[in-house]
Order: C-alpha cells, then structure tokens, then sequence
C-alpha cells in the first residue's frame, strides 16, 4: 500500500515555473477553532499543521522529523525524552520561542479545559533545563513518545496571557478560537468561519518553502456538486474530497486530476456501553438493549460492508476488522477477519437476547465529516431494519455534532479515527480505556467501554520494548475488543482529492493538507 502520492501535470508543451501564484481549496469540514489545543479532530489539527508548529512534525512519507526541536534523545533507562529546541525561530507576533513556550504549551494542552490531554497521560513532568533544552520526563518507558506528538503544537505564551486565552474554550471560544500566532509556514490574516479563512506566507519562517503560494484562501462546502463545479470552473485549484460518483467523470477532463489513496482512518459504529435506557425512538425510556453483546454482534452481522463498498464508495475503500488498518504498526495479522455479513445469525442472536421483535432506537451521524457519512449511515439503516433494529437516523453538521455525542445523545452513532501515531496503541488509549480524566484516558471512548484487561494491557503495551513481546499484548486486546464487539468496524476510509492539472499537492494517509508542498505551475 501506497503511503504517499504526489501528483504533478504540466501544461502541454510547457515547463512549469515557480512563478508566485494565489491557491483556494475547498473542504466540507470548516475546522471549528483555530485553537490548537481546544479541539482533537483531523480538520483542525490538519488545517493547524499549517500555522502551528510542534517539537517534531511528519515528513511527506510520514516519518517523524524535526520542526521546533533539533534532535532528541532517551533519558537515562527510559525516564523521558530530552529535546533541543531551534534558535532563532520567531511566533508570527515577531515574539521569540523558546522552552518556556514549551512548558507554557505543555500546561496548556495537557489541562482539563484541552480536548488534547489525553496525548499527555504518560508524562510526568516537564522541566526546563535551559533556554532551548526541555526534559519531557514519562511515568515509564515510552518508546513511542516522539512520535505520539507530531500534531502537539507550541503557542507563544505571552500572546496568550496578553489575550486572555491561557486556557482553550471549546465551548464559547476566545480569543485563540479566531485568532493565530503559530511559528508555522504560513500565517492567517483573515478568519471568517463557516465563510473562508486566508493565509498568506510567513516571511520570518525558519524554514526553507517548497511552495510557490503568495496567498491561500480555504472555503468550505458542503454541498458535492458545488464543489466539483467550483473545482472545474477554476473557482477553486482543489477540493478535498472529490465524491465517489464523481471520480470517474473527472478522471477523464484534462483540466483536472485525481488523487487517490487509503486514509489511515477506520470508520465505525460505536454503542452506549454504559446508558441505563435508550433515548430515543418508541422505546424511549426502555432497557438499553446495546448493552447486551449478543445485540451488539447482531449489529456486526447484519451490515453488508462488501456491499456499502460497492455501491456507496464504489470499490475505493478497505475492509475493517480492527481500530487500525493493515498498514498501521501493531495491526493484528491473526485477527484480520470481520464479522461476515449473516442475517440468519444476527435475527438468532436477536432473538437469544430477548429481541425478537426488534426495537427502536436513534442513530446519530454527521453529514460533512467522512466520506459519504450519511449515505452510509442511511444504508445502515436499511440493513438493521431487515433484523429488527428500528434506527431513526439523524444527520447534521459536524460542528454540531461532537457536542451532542459528548453529552451522550445517541443510541448508536458513526465515528472514524485515525491515529494520530501510526500505532494500535493510540485508539486504546483513546477508544478503549475506562474513561478516567485523571489519567486522561478514553476522551473519545463515548459510549464508556470498560474492560480491566485493557486497561491493564494498556500501559504495559506503552512501555514495552520488545516488539514479540508488544504484538502479543496488542493481540490480546484486539481479542477482547472483537469478542466484546466494543465497535462494529466498518471500512477505511479513501482518499479521493481533485486539483486543477496545473497544481502539485502531496497526499499523505492522515488526510492533512500541507500548503507548503503545494506548487502551482
């Protein structure tokens, strides 16, 4: 499998130049914040990535590289990591970074207010050893620390005490919701969200451009058919993500390409593990008839995945049976089968449960966050129909959907997740460990799936350094998380992006989109 795709079309007869040039895309997802540490999800993190600036980033092939760090390296017998930071870097604001930033950073997006405090449950400590050197100590050996914060970025601590945002707010937002001072490649110069938000190049960056871009405007739409339009009118240079319908037809204009690949996201279904009652439907108010397993395997039983593939995503997505795909490190080889679709064993396991009749019962689902979301959740609907289960589906827009899992208004709902590491250990910690903000664990766990054994595996696996010996743990926790259907997986996700023929983007799995690889010709 592909990790990277980099795509470039000249003009026929024609050598692209680096002349400057202005650059708009399009998404259906407005990132809600420009926060970095108020809101964990890949369309802010992935827009960020731009401003912002972490100690470590991910290179093109996704490799950990440095950014605001230097080089790093093991404290004594696995105490932490010790950083060195780059002089001379400057925030936007002309301020200076250094390891006071970090530590400010550390405090910020590790404190209870942060939806990122999950990445910080194995540290311990940071200490400040000089003006550019930071000890991030970990309560044990962590091997894969490093790489676990790529998307943790550095905020100037004297702009955010000078505004009042020391602290993010998720809920009614401050002054860092619309506003940015990153050390990133580019800066924002106007934020008008749900409407557009402008870049333009940082000129005292530290880096060296690859790009061409002397401004970048993102829009974002909902609307599929507007986008492609958008995109072969010229209105825009790219939208991301070309519709599955709409693939085919573009692939055959000159004027345009497609970029395709795999997503390192999983789409899912989850449960409301730990809910008395159901919350809505005409069974409103009865027993929760999730909580028992055997409904939970009906559910596994009664989708058609292969189907969904076919006829909604038409044949560009993957099979899932676990929280990872196959291309992540610590995927479960012997454990690579799914549920097979059996509307016999599902209508058997309903009625051993105590459900012959069916039931009623609500489906959340976003309809501008995944690819396809609510076509597919609709086609969901269908299969547990045919089994007994009632849904009644209700889509809306992401922005408004996060509260309303948060605050367990659901029966069952959709979710996709990509972890943010590349390794099986990220979904347990944030899936499948007992919610426990002390130990910022199972942030996104909203149904609160509770197992001792995964809990206990959990940081025996984070510690672990031989890798037999860490496969074997994954392994296990991959068994109890399919005999307890704690999620029924469904696909991973494609990646389908569409550019004018004159434009040069670099595709990665995490679906980010980096300005500075973009060239326009």
């Amino acid at each position: 499998m592909r990790y990277l795709m980099t795509a470039s079309v000249l003009a026929l007869g024609l050598v692209a130049t680096a002349q400057a040039a202005e650059f708009k895309w399009a998404s259906t997802t407005d990132p809600q914040t420009m926060d970095p540490h108020a809101v964990n999800s890949a369309p802010v993190l992935g827009f960020l990535n731009n401003v912002y600036e972490g100690l470590v980033r991910r290179g093109k092939d996704m490799t950990v590289e440095p950014a605001l760090a230097t080089s790093w390296e093991a404290i004594g017998d696995g105490e932490g990591w010790r950083f060195k930071l780059r002089e001379g870097v400057t925030f936007h604001d002309g301020s200076t970074f250094d390891a006071q930033d970090v530590l400010f950073s550390y405090q910020r997006a590790s404190s209870e207010a942060a939806d990122t405090s999950s990445w910080f449950a194995p540290v311990s400590e940071v200490k400040i050893v000089d003006d550019y050197t930071v000890d991030i100590l970990t309560n044990a050996p962590n091997p894969i620390f490093p790489s676990s914060i790529a998307n943790w970025m550095m905020m100037d601590s004297g702009w955010a005490e000078a505004n009042d945002a020391v602290a993010p707010d998720k809920e009614s937002g401050n002054y860092a919701t619309i506003h940015a001072n990153g050390t990133g490649a580019f800066k924002v110069t106007a934020r008008e969200p749900g409407l557009r938000t402008v870049l333009e190049p940082f000129e005292g960056w530290w880096g060296e451009a690859e790009h061409n871009i002397t401004r970048a405007e993102f829009t974002p739409i909902q609307n599929p058919a507007t986008a492609v339009a958008a995109l072969l009118s010229g209105d825009v240079d790219m939208i991301n993500p070309v519709p599955i319908q709409d693939a085919g037809r573009l692939e055959g204009n000159a004027e345009v390409k497609v970029i395709k690949g795999i997503e390192a996201r999983v789409i899912m279904l989850g449960f409301p593990h730990e809910a008395e009652t159901l919350k809505y439907g005409a069974d409103a108010g009865k027993p929760n008839p999730f909580a028992d397993v055997r409904v939970r395997k009906a559910v596994a039983h009664a989708i058609s995945v292969p189907a969904i593939l076919r006829t909604i995503m038409r044949g560009h997505a993957e099979e899932a049976s676990q929280l990872v795909s196959p291309a992540m490190s610590g995927y479960s080889r012997t454990l690579a089968n799914r549920p097979p679709f059996d509307v016999n064993a599902a209508q058997a396991l309903m009625a051993e449960a105590g459900y012959a009749d069916g039931f009623s019962f609500g489906l959340k689902c976003p309809n501008d966050r995944y690819l396809n979301d609510e076509a597919v959740c609709q086609a969901v609907v269908s299969m547990l129909a045919k089994v007994g289960m009632r849904a009644e589906l209700d889509a809306m827009p992401v922005r408004n959907y996060w509260p309303e899992l948060r605050e367990d208004k659901y029966d069952m709902y959709l979710l996709g997740w990509s972890p943010g590491t590349f390794d099986a250990e990220h979904p347990i910690r944030f899936l499948a460990s007992t919610p426990n903000p002390e130990k910022k664990l199972g942030s996104w766990n909203f149904g609160g799936f509770s197992n001792a054994r995964v809990d206990e595996l959990l940081p025996q696996i984070q510690s672990e350094l031989d890798e037999g010996a860490r496969q074997a743990m994954l392994d296990e926790v991959v068994r109890i998380l399919q005999e307890e259907q704690a999620y029924v997986t469904l696909y991973v996700q494609p990646l389908v992006w569409g550019t004018r023929a004159n434009v040069e983007v670099t595709q990665r799995p995490d679906n980010f989109f980096i300005l500075r690889w973009v060239k326009v010709s």
